[in-house]
């Protein structure tokens, strides 16, 4: 590279504004260096040139180009000099090589050479949205569009770190002054201003990387179990009247409220399938026979797959269709049968069930039809969430699969609204992007793919906690897609209506509690009232100095506690099943409180810690009615209530690497750690979810 255009090298962060001319770039270089009071390098050109046409009138030709990258180079490099932390750049060699460009549609190779090689930590790409005014240097109002978009390739095909900036001046400024911040942030931690664009891209906060990387580093805290969460200890247990009272008051009291059943319903049914997987993929037909391969695999699930087969809600469907591929099926042996069905049921080509969503499967087998989860639960709507003949349904879902919700819904619902004289009104959502996680090598290092690029990892069920509040509602019930039975959903609907009459009863005397604080007409009798109701209804431990604070600290202790969103969860007794479940659980700040706790959060090497867990007597079917609105009747911000310090860590194998993944803290574990919290019992009746392809066959899916 020639010297005179050479890049001075230092720690100074720089930002170069890159564009089209009338784009801004000389006024947001001003006002970021004014912000962060440091230098900014001005366009060389402009001087040079008006120099040149108020003396020659004479404008910029192909000749100017390299003394203006000369003049530019060392302005750059004068600037760098004086700067504190950060440069400001109106322009820089790139916009000089594009225009030379354009306009001349050729490019000295020194000029070009430097200009790909000069470096800068971003580049601010200005955008069109603005007027373009007119002065003796700009000619070209007109093709500001392919200008652009020359400008925006050039950065593209560099290989340049970018974002681009629309709006008004301030808004501009705004949003570079959080960009630059941020990426200040990243260097800090190591990495790239490319590793930085791509966070800005997906949206995930610089704060949840530099967390996440963090938690890699330091692992995530086990759970400190107090006791399991039992009878007349946290879990409450309803006599059936009792049930039916708590549903009758609900039912009075329903019209006043906004209702809506939210269905986390994005996950692929594989897990459901997998042990058919696992068969097609040792199984060498003619080999050996099925019953061998059972028995040397000592896989009883594939057993009980095939003695019960006929029963599935799919059977006659798949059946049909191995009639139409295969004429000769009906001659075909036992084994050539069996490992054809299990075959064409996970084909790409045909039924593909393993990497459908649960939603859409057939589970269950009417006299007049075949229903999928998503029927089941549009009748439950009909049932137990609808005020004034309506109810509201929000399925979360991935976004290549929605289409197919809405065909069977289409299908279906007017049947449904007709049957429960009930309207059903349907929304879905995606989980967002900017909840994924960064994934780390086994030494915590960034994993980067094949191109060099970060890898990021859904965030599991936890992410779902933004999808949740981003809805509008009084009263949420939450249950799982897999979660639904055959026939009897009037005893279904007796018990959420039970817990949704719960939460209203503890939702109104906490509004109540909270109109008298907000009244200043509370003594220290009421005070104590409202402490014992924590306790006694919400299972809230008060620090343990509550009775020292002073009167007007106790006050803000008990509103602080008592407004938060409100959830009451179902609790089945434990049978076995996996998963989490209820206990008491002190925090990093000796806080006690009632959590719904997984089994790998729990340090089964501690032999108090495995005591407490084999001593749990329920089990969390995911059974929750949730108030989101506060005493005043405003949404409260979900994200403010969750525990960041939970969460799971996983391992991962890409491309035949292993890598470590980190998943948000769960829907109903971390995400609700600091929510109010309330167990009652439900019986087993509610609970019939299908982990895998079995299930189906058990007496809640079967006539």
């Amino acid at each position: 590279m020639e010297k005179n255009l050479k890049q001075e090298q230092s720690a100074i962060i720089k930002i170069a504004m890159f564009g089209p001319e009338s784009t801004g770039k000389t006024t947001l270089a001003i006002q970021l260096a004014d912000h962060y009071k440091t230098a900014w390098v001005p366009e060389f050109a402009r001087d040079y040139l008006q120099k040149k046409w108020d003396m020659q009138q004479q404008i910029c030709d192909v000749d100017d180009m390299l003394p203006i990258a000369y003049g530019q180079t060392k302005l750059e490099n004068d600037g760098q000099a004086v700067a504190d932390t950060y440069l400001f750049c109106d322009t820089n060699l790139m916009v000089t090589k594009v225009f030379s460009e354009v306009y001349y549609n050729y490019c000295d190779p020194a000029l070009d050479k430097a200009a790909q090689e000069h470096e800068y930590d971003l580049f601010f790409l200005t955008d069109i949205d603005v007027p373009w005014e007119k002065d003796d240097l700009r000619d070209r109002a007109e093709g500001r569009d392919a200008v652009f978009g020359l400008f925006k390739k050039s950065l593209i095909e560099n290989n340049k770190p970018f974002i681009t900036l629309s709006g008004d001046k301030n808004l501009r400024l705004e949003k570079a002054i959080s960009i630059i911040d941020d990426l200040t942030k990243v260097k800090e931690m190591g990495l790239s201003s490319l590793d930085f664009v791509q966070i800005y891209q997906h949206g995930i906060p610089v704060e949840n990387i530099k967390r996440q990387l963090a938690i890699f580093k330091n692992g995530i805290p086990k759970m400190q179990l107090i006791s399991a969460a039992t009878f007349n200890n946290g879990i409450v247990k309803f006599s059936e009247k009792e049930f039916s009272e708590k549903a009758a008051f609900f039912d009075k009291e329903k019209s006043k409220f906004k209702l809506l059943k939210f269905v986390p319903a994005s996950g692929a049914a594989s897990r459901m399938f997998k042990f058919l997987s696992v068969f097609l993929s040792d199984f060498k037909i003619g080999a050996e026979t099925i019953n061998a391969y059972i028995n040397r695999k000592k896989d009883t699930d594939l057993a009980v797959f095939i003695v019960g087969m006929n029963k599935f809600a799919f059977f006659k469907t798949v059946d049909e269709q191995l009639k139409k591929v295969y004429p000769n099926f009906d001659s075909l042996d036992r084994d050539y049968k069996n490992y054809c069905f299990i075959k064409m049921l996970l084909d790409p080509q045909y039924f593909d069930f393993a990497n459908k969503p649960k939603g859409i499967l057939p589970f269950h087998k009417y006299y007049a039809n075949i229903a999928s989860p998503i029927e089941e639960h549009l009748y439950e709507c009909g049932y137990y969430a609808s005020s004034n003949g309506k109810s509201n349904l929000h399925f979360t879902v991935s976004k290549e699969h929605q289409s197919d919700f809405q065909k069977i819904i289409k299908k279906t619902l007017e049947r449904v609204e007709t049957e429960t004289k009930n309207s059903v009104d349907i929304s879905y959502s995606y989980q967002k992007q900017s909840t994924d996680t960064i994934a780390v090598e086994e030494t915590n290092a960034v994993f980067r793919n094949n191109k060099g690029d970060l890898v990021f990892r859904p965030g599991g069920h936890g992410a779902l906690i933004e999808n949740l509040n981003a809805l509008d509602a009084d009263i949420i019930f939450i249950k799982n897609i897999d979660n639904v039975i055959l026939h009897n959903n009037d005893a279904i609907a007796l018990y959420k209506k039970g817990l949704a009459g719960v939460l209203l009863e503890v939702q109104n005397q906490v509004f109540d509690y909270l109109n008298v604080i907000d009244s200043s007409k509370i003594d220290a009798n009421k005070v104590d009232e409202i402490a014992a109701f924590l306790e006694d209804k919400l299972n809230v431990k008060l620090p343990e100095k509550f009775g020292s604070f002073t009167f007007e600290n106790q006050i803000t202790a008990i509103k602080n506690t008592l407004n938060r969103p409100i959830r009451v969860c179902g609790m089945v007794k434990n049978e076995g099943e996996a998963g989490g479940g209820p206990f008491w659980v002190k925090d990093e700040n000796n806080k006690v409180s009632l959590q719904i706790v997984e089994t790998s959060q729990i340090d089964l090497n501690n032999s108090n810690q495995s005591s407490i867990l084999n001593s749990a007597t329920h089990f969390n079917p995911v059974d929750l009615v949730c108030g989101i609105k506060n005493y005043k009747n405003e949404k409260f911000d979900l994200t403010k209530f969750i525990n960041n310090n939970s969460g799971f860590l996983v391992k991962k194998t890409t491309s035949g690497i292993n890598i470590r993944g980190y998943e948000l803290p769960g829907l109903w574990n971390g995400a609700m750690a600091n929510w109010l919290t309330i167990f009652i019992e439900v019986p087993l009746l509610t609970f019939n979810p299908v982990k895998t392809v079995n299930d189906l066959l058990k007496n809640a899916h079967q006539e």
